[in-house]
């Protein structure tokens, strides 16, 4: 038992490696005419998300790669914050900053989550790109939920930052109709786009919800890139010939996000964000992952530069 158990792992992480020389390029739609304008920025961040180093070992490998930045948790502890604003300014990133609170209870939710918001936008020393936030609770009432944007829109334009609240399983957005309805009651409300937990919470690709993905892509202003699928919010290896239709389907929607900031000569934001186990799966009595996250989310930072990155 233990031998043939043996040779399934070997064999099974010898087709996963052979993954590695695989491209999205294969499965992606064929790249739109996007418009020119030269104002057009494209900023791709990485993820600490499952790094076992340290700061400074991430931000040297994250420069390595040929990322433009980091997308981290703002810092509680002042040592932390000296720590990560030097490794900043060691390597030359940029950052955007992820805030949010984790309290059952809404009034101490919501005491931690302005504490940890306002110190992120009101910091010093390095202004981020963009705060995202892990906002509120799927629990919450409507109207409870909705401090949390009318918070962040007066801080947003107080401080003059942009605040965006990420489309997160258990948060305020959680699923494609529930947050149809807070865009449509808040015009100013901005939103990091990461679609995988709506396919995931719907059980589909959103072929059935048209409206709800044309009213968020007009308000996205930050991408999280990971593919998701209709039975979770991350496929094993996108490069992966099986997961083609969940590819294309995230592909066409970043492209109408990246057209609509090249007609505006604005900026969009990138983070590639294929998670550690569990959200990468996993073998059997091992957990070794399937694949090398890092290199899936290099591959990805490379495919979007490649697509995006012309004027």
């Amino acid at each position: 038992m233990s031998h043939n158990r043996r040779t399934f792992i070997k064999q099974s992480g010898a087709l996963a490696s052979g993954l590695w020389m695989a491209s999205l390029e294969h499965y992606i739609p064929k790249q739109p005419k996007f418009t020119k304008n030269a104002d057009f920025k494209l900023i791709i961040l990485a993820t600490n998300w499952g790094f076992g180093g340290s700061v400074d070992e991430y931000c040297s490998k994250v420069r390595k790669e040929g990322y433009d930045g980091i997308e981290i948790w703002w810092p509680l502890e002042r040592a932390a914050q000296n720590e990560l604003f030097a490794s900043l300014k060691k390597y030359g990133l940029q950052v955007g900053f992820l805030c949010g609170a984790y309290q059952k209870n809404y009034a101490e939710h919501f005491t931690a989550f302005k504490e940890m918001v306002h110190a992120a936008a009101t910091n010093n020393i390095q202004k981020p790109l963009y705060i995202n936030c892990h906002s509120g609770k799927d629990y919450f009432t409507t109207e409870q939920n909705q401090t949390f944007i009318d918070y962040t829109l007066q801080l947003a334009k107080q401080e003059s930052v942009l605040i965006c609240h990420e489309t997160h399983r258990s948060r305020i957005l959680f699923a494609a109709p529930v947050a149809k309805t807070y865009l449509e009651k808040n015009p100013n409300l901005k939103i990091t786009f990461d679609v995988s937990h709506w396919c995931n919470v719907s059980e589909s690709l959103l072929s059935d919800q048209e409206e709800t993905l044309t009213l968020a892509l007009q308000r996205t202003e930050h991408i999280h890139a990971r593919i998701g699928h209709a039975e979770g919010p991350q496929v094993n290896d996108p490069r992966a010939p099986e997961w083609e239709d969940a590819v294309k389907a995230h592909f066409s929607w970043w492209d109408k996000v990246v057209e609509r900031k090249k007609l505006e000569g604005g900026r969009i934001t990138f983070l590639t964000e294929f998670g550690p186990p569990d959200y990468m799966p996993t073998l059997p009595y091992t957990r070794q992952p399937l694949s090398d996250q890092w290199a899936i989310n290099v591959h990805m930072m490379q495919t979007l530069r490649k697509r995006y990155s012309t004027t």
